[in-house]
């Protein structure tokens, strides 16, 4: 598996198929795709692109770091979901914003998959809350060290 940077654009369509189906393709472009600090990480399969996550340099008023980074829109495809990509990418998506000097990423994660994001390191912040028309999510964060 070979993890690298990709452009916003490369990750529509898993943001589609995946996490907004229901939605249209211009509902899966964020508006802070092309916000400069931010990056695009893919993971790549025998040339294939099976998983997805996107960063961004976004302050959350619960955390009072001042360096932070916002998961957004990650998604792996569900026959690949056994190979470890979304590790691979948070990995590498980590290593990135510690060069970027951030000391703190987060995320609001689906209930669905929230035990996947505690066995990354990270941490409830708050209680569920619902984001229409997704559903029930919770606010996480891992601090960087």
């Amino acid at each position: 598996m070979k993890v690298k940077q990709i452009e916003p654009e490369r990750t529509y369509l898993l943001r589609h198929q995946i996490l907004r189906p229901n939605q249209s393709i211009l509902q899966c472009q964020y508006p802070n795709d092309f916000q400069q600090g931010s990056f695009h990480l893919g993971a790549y399969l025998e040339g294939e692109l099976i998983s997805i996550a996107s960063f961004y340099p976004e302050k959350h008023q619960a955390f009072s770091e001042t360096r932070q980074y916002r998961l957004r829109g990650m998604a792996t495809l569900e026959a690949y979901r056994s190979q470890r990509a979304g590790t691979a990418l948070i990995q590498y998506g980590e290593s990135l914003m510690k060069q970027k000097s951030a000391s703190l990423w987060w995320c609001n994660a689906r209930t669905t998959v929230s035990d996947y994001y505690l066995k990354m390191g990270m941490d409830f912040e708050g209680e569920v809350f619902d984001i229409e028309p997704i559903g029930p999510h919770r606010l996480m964060f891992k601090r960087l060290g």
